[in-house]
């Protein structure tokens, strides 16, 4: 898949089906605070003139507190299109991850905890994904059993991903995640901290399935915005201090 660069609205009744392109835009790491009202208001409220769906890749706010969903969810009423959302590790900070998808999903956003949807003939899977490194440095289970324990929550997190993939039927499919699943889209950031944004392990996931057309991500506000699977599918970052440095607009808009 590709970026659309020149997105049209579509007419009035128009449906996406069997060939037909649905145009999804992605966004993630909007870090809304507590004292952040209407930030994104404009970008919501806009959003549906140029896409179908609206992804969104996690950190949507910064430490998982009430008052901070509270003002994302006040600008989110402006959406007019269907909104799918995995949580980001910002979300966990407060230790109540499951209270912040409640009140995202009750606000109207298809969380992927382990779910998937099809929207418009286009299956919606993942979830917020985990560290781990990359190809031949990724960290196996050896040793410890605390390495061993923080290895096995990794696969955990892979397996379920993995579940809310193959539980798709549709032929076009976009995985959502909140780390990286590929080096590619990391790079940019201090090497040091790589293993910190992403897994291999969530690109292996990606590639045992055909139907998996697109994924996008957030986590690296430094990394490069495009890779891809050793299979080839296309993997975006779509943090938005990266999103910033391609344009104006705040989110990435593909057709699928």
């Amino acid at each position: 898949m590709t970026p659309s660069p020149d997105i049209q609205t579509p007419q009035p009744g128009m449906e996406a089906g069997p060939g037909r392109k649905l145009r999804i835009a992605a966004v993630g790491d909007l870090h809304v605070g507590e004292t952040s009202h209407r930030l994104y208001r404009d970008l919501f409220d806009r959003v549906h003139e140029d896409a179908d769906v609206l992804c969104l890749c996690g950190d949507l706010v910064n430490f998982g507190k009430t008052g901070e969903v509270d003002n994302l969810l006040e600008d989110l009423r402006a959406c007019r299109i269907p909104m799918v959302g995995v949580l980001g590790n910002h979300e966990h900070e407060c230790g109540q991850p499951d209270e912040v998808a409640r009140l995202m999903s009750e606000a109207g956003v298809r969380m992927l905890t382990g779910e998937s949807y099809e929207i418009g003939g286009v299956g919606f899977a993942g979830g917020k994904g985990f560290v781990g490194g990359f190809g031949r440095y990724m960290l196996s289970s050896f040793g410890e059993a605390s390495i061993k324990q923080f290895v096995q929550e990794a696969v955990e997190d892979a397996n379920l991903i993995e579940n809310s993939i193959r539980t798709l039927r549709t032929e076009r499919s976009v995985v959502l995640l909140h780390y990286a699943p590929v080096v590619d889209t990391v790079i940019g950031e201090p090497p040091e901290i790589h293993p910190f944004l992403g897994s291999s392990r969530l690109g292996e996931v990606v590639d045992r399935y055909e139907n998996v057309k697109l994924v996008v991500h957030g986590h690296a506000h430094r990394g490069a915005p495009e890779g891809r699977t050793a299979r080839g599918v296309p993997v975006y970052n779509v943090a938005l201090p990266v999103l910033r440095t391609l344009g104006e607009r705040p989110y990435r808009v593909f057709e699928v």
